[in-house]
């Protein structure tokens, strides 16, 4: 059985991965981040085809919540120091295992909560040597299409990607 298919629950990282990595602030001090749509569009999809999804970041920010509610992910953990331990209580909670959850991160903060879980990815512009222990390596950038094309790569290994892109021709 493929990591993708015992998948339960994926996570991910949001700066450098949901987002461009850039951080950007206004002249009152105020951050703003950048989300793709195509990537909430396949966030959406993966929820859909039964995945839950959560966000574990260590950096804290009201437009992450914001993103995050309105992508209907309830599973929210920001100003984490220790991504994998955050994981861990939320798998005992869930009644999962690391082999049924999956990461995407780009750094090497990511790495111990990536290599727990039974699948990991990375953008195209992670860190190298993240992508070497990386499951899956996108083409596509972080906050450019990578979590779109993670998404979609994890679909298609489940089998459930073309009934997904079908119910649109209807």
């Amino acid at each position: 059985m493929s990591a993708a298919t015992n998948l339960k629950l994926m996570a991910f990282d949001v700066d450098g991965v949901l987002t461009d990595g850039g951080l950007y602030y206004t002249e009152d001090g105020k951050e703003l981040k950048v989300f793709n749509t195509l990537d909430g569009h396949g966030l959406k999809m993966l929820q859909k085809s039964g995945v839950r999804l959560a966000i574990i970041t260590g950096r804290k920010s009201g437009c992450v919540a914001a993103r995050a509610a309105n992508l209907g992910i309830d599973l929210l953990f920001q100003g984490v120091e220790d991504k994998r331990q955050v994981m861990a209580e939320l798998l005992q909670r869930e009644g999962l295992t690391f082999a049924e959850a999956g990461y995407m991160g780009d750094d090497v903060v990511d790495l111990p909560i990536m290599r727990a879980c039974g699948f990991s990815a990375a953008p195209g512009n992670a860190h190298d040597f993240v992508k070497r222990h990386a499951g899956y390596v996108c083409r596509q950038q972080g906050g450019h299409g990578a979590v779109r094309e993670a998404c979609e790569h994890l679909l298609q290994e489940r089998g459930q990607l073309q009934a997904l892109l079908d119910a649109y021709l209807q």
